[in-house]
């Protein structure tokens, strides 16, 4: 279960880590021209001049890293849903996991979280033993 948890820590970290990117440097760069925005909203702020440098910049962060959040993130799904499944965590935790790594900011916590709870429940994962290893032979 070590792997699991230390895999489901590395994902939960870079999906966090390009989910902040992408909602506080990339949307804002590609989307914050003064126009309107996903039909939702009739004008935002200006903080880029329509086609510029800087908004092109934010067009590339949020179509590349958009894309590569996207799958990852389907890769962390994985990674929570097999550990919470190892660990024998109820639904209710395991779907409030999955969702707070949706939030930027809020999926850290949500690995804290998680990673607390399972060294409660299993506290043989908080030896220093090495990363277990597949079996030879």
């Amino acid at each position: 279960m070590r792997n699991n948890l230390r895999f489901y820590q590395v994902m939960a970290s870079i999906v966090g880590v390009l989910l902040v990117v992408l909602c506080l440097i990339g949307v804002p760069l590609a989307n914050f021209d003064g126009t309107e925005m996903w039909g939702l909203f009739s004008s935002t702020p200006v903080l880029v001049s329509p086609g510029s440098e800087l908004q092109e910049v934010g067009e590339a962060i949020t179509s590349y890293l958009g894309t590569a959040h996207g799958w990852l993130y389907m890769i962390f799904l994985f990674s929570a849903f097999t550990l919470a499944r190892r660990a024998q965590w109820p639904m209710s935790f395991t779907l409030v996991t999955l969702l707070l790594g949706t939030v930027p900011v809020l999926s850290f916590w949500s690995e804290r979280r998680a990673t607390k709870r399972l060294l409660v429940e299993h506290p043989e994962l908080r030896t220093k033993a090495p990363l277990e290893a597949p079996a030879a032979g």
